[in-house]
C-alpha cells in the first residue's frame, strides 16, 4: 500500500489535496470573510476546491463575500494551482542546491509531462520565467487601462490588474467582479491582454519549451507542439465563428453591439470557453446552440501540462487522426510526416472515455437531485470536469451533494487526467506473452 501511495502520480494528487485542505482552512477564518464571520464549511471547500483546480465556479461573489485577505488566499490558491506545486518545488530546489534529486524529477516529470528526466530543470524554468513575464506584463496593461480609461484609483487599478492578470494566466476565470468582464465587453484594452494571459497559459509549457529551444527552425518542433498548435487554432477560430453565427442576431449578448465589439466578444468567448472562465457577454442568455458548442470546446480544453484542463487538445487531435487513418484504410495515425505510436493512441482513448463517464456520472448525480434544466446541468457539469468556470447561474442553487459533486468534479479534472496519463505511460510495460488474436465485429 505504501508503495502504491509513493507513486508520484499518486503523490502529485495528494499534494494537491493537502492544498485544498489548507486553502479550505484559511478561508474558514474570520479575517477571510468581509464581515468578519467564518464562512461556511461548504463555501470555504467549495472556493479552496475552485481555486486550487482553477477552474473559476463559485457559490457566493469573490468581489463582496471575501475580504481582501480572502481574496488574496483565493488568488495565492489558483497561482499555486495553477504554477504546479511539483514545478515550484523543483525550482526551490533548483535555487537551494543547483540539482534536484530523482525523487523531485520523477515528481515534477510526473506533474508537467515532461518527457524526459533531464527536461524537468529547464521546462521549471520556463515555467517560472514565462509566468512572472506574462502575468507583470498583463498586470501592468490592466492597471493602466483601469486607472486611465475607467477612473480606478491606482490602488484599486492595481490590484484588480494583479488579480485578474494572475487569473487570466492561470485560466482560474476567478473575478472581483460580479457580471466577471462583462462591463469591458466592448473594451479591447482590456479583453485583449486577458485573451493573450489565457492562450499563452493555456498552451501548455512543453510547447513553450520547444518553441523556445528550436524558434529558428519550426519543422523541429514536436509532433505534440505541432498538434497542440494546430488543434488550438482551428477551435479558436471556428468557435469565434459559430458563436457569431449562432448569436449575431441575438438581441439579448451579441444583437446590439457594433461589428468590432462582436468580433472581439466572440473571440474572447472562443477563447475563454477553452478553460478560462472569463466571460464579457451573459452566458446564460446565449442559444441553446452556443452552449452545445461550449460543451464541445469546454470538454476538450487547452494544452497538456499547461494551467487549463478538459481532455486536452492533442488527445482530441490523436483520436480524429486516428479515425482518418481507419476510414482511409492505413495501418497508423500520421500527421506532419511522423507516425503517433500506438500507446499514444491507447492513452487518448482511455482519458477520452474516463472523461465521458466522469460528466455522465456529475449529470446522472445532479439530475437526481434538482429539477434544473438538463441543458444547464449538462454546461456545469462539463465547466466543473474542464475547470473552466463558466456558468449559467445555477451553481449558488444547487444543493449541497451537487456542490459536492462539482467539487469532485473538479478535482478529477485538474489532477485525475494528470494521475491517469502519467500512470500509463510509467506503468507500460512489455507482456513475455500475447493471447491469440480475433476479431470482433466493430460497428
Amino acid at each position: 500500500m505504501q508503495k502504491r501511495l509513493l507513486h508520484p502520480s499518486r503523490t502529485v494528487a495528494l499534494l494537491f489535496l493537502l492544498l485544498i485542505v489548507i486553502g479550505t482552512l484559511l478561508l474558514r477564518l474570520p479575517l477571510s470573510q468581509a464581515e468578519g464571520q467564518a464562512a461556511p464549511w461548504l463555501t470555504a471547500l467549495f472556493t479552496a476546491v475552485s481555486a486550487v483546480c482553477v477552474t473559476g465556479l463559485v457559490v457566493v461573489d469573490t468581489g463582496t463575500y471575501w475580504s481582501p485577505a480572502g481574496q488574496f488566499i483565493v488568488m495565492l490558491l489558483f497561482q499555486l494551482g495553477g504554477f504546479g506545486l511539483m514545478t515550484a518545488a523543483a525550482l526551490l530546489g533548483l535555487m537551494v542546491n543547483r540539482s534536484l534529486r530523482l525523487r523531485t524529477r520523477l515528481l515534477t516529470q510526473a506533474e508537467t509531462h515532461t518527457i524526459g528526466l533531464g527536461d524537468v530543470s529547464s521546462v521549471a524554468r520556463v515555467v517560472l520565467v514565462v509566468t512572472l513575464v506574462c502575468e507583470a506584463a498583463i498586470a501592468l496593461a490592466l492597471t493602466l487601462r483601469l486607472h486611465h480609461g475607467h477612473g480606478l484609483p491606482w490602488g484599486d487599478a492595481a490590484w484588480s490588474g494583479v488579480f485578474h492578470a494572475i487569473s487570466a494566466f492561470n485560466n482560474a476565470g476567478f473575478s472581483l467582479h460580479a457580471d466577471s468582464l462583462m462591463r469591458y465587453a466592448t473594451d479591447a484594452w482590456v479583453l485583449v491582454p486577458v485573451m493573450l494571459g489565457i492562450v499563452i497559459g493555456g498552451i501548455g509549457f512543453p510547447v513553450l519549451q520547444d518553441m523556445r529551444a528550436k524558434r529558428l527552425d519550426p519543422h523541429r518542433w514536436s509532433l505534440h507542439t505541432k498538434l497542440t498548435l494546430a488543434g488550438s487554432g482551428v477551435l479558436l477560430a471556428g468557435g469565434a465563428l459559430m458563436l457569431l453565427l449562432f448569436e449575431w442576431s441575438n438581441m439579448k449578448t451579441l444583437g446590439p453591439m457594433a461589428i468590432g465589439d462582436k468580433l472581439l466578444s466572440a473571440l474572447f468567448a472562443s477563447v475563454s470557453a477553452r478553460t478560462a472562465g472569463f466571460n464579457s457577454i451573459d452566458i446564460g442568455l446565449l442559444s441553446h446552440e452556443s452552449w452545445a458548442l461550449h460543451y464541445l470546446l469546454m470538454f476538450i480544453g487547452g494544452g497538456s501540462a499547461g494551467t487549463a484542463g478538459g481532455v486536452k487538445v492533442a488527445t482530441v487531435v490523436i483520436l480524429l487522426l486516428l479515425v482518418v487513418a481507419e476510414v482511409r484504410g492505413r495501418p497508423d495515425s500520421e500527421a506532419f510526416g511522423r507516425r503517433v505510436c500506438e500507446s499514444a493512441q491507447r492513452q487518448a482513448i482511455t482519458v477520452l472515455v474516463l472523461g465521458s463517464a466522469m460528466v455522465v456520472l456529475g449529470t446522472l448525480v445532479i439530475l437526481r437531485v434538482t429539477e434544473l434544466p438538463t441543458d444547464k446541468v449538462i454546461f456545469e457539469v462539463i465547466s466543473a470536469f474542464g475547470t473552466v468556470g463558466l456558468s449559467t447561474g445555477i451553481t449558488a442553487e444547487l444543493p449541497p451533494v451537487g456542490q459536492l459533486m462539482l467539487v469532485l468534479l473538479m478535482y478529477v479534472g485538474r489532477v485525475g487526467t494528470i494521475t491517469l496519463a502519467t500512470s500509463l505511460a510509467l506503468g507500460e510495460r512489455r507482456m513475455p506473452y500475447r493471447f491469440p488474436e480475433e476479431h470482433p465485429i466493430v460497428g
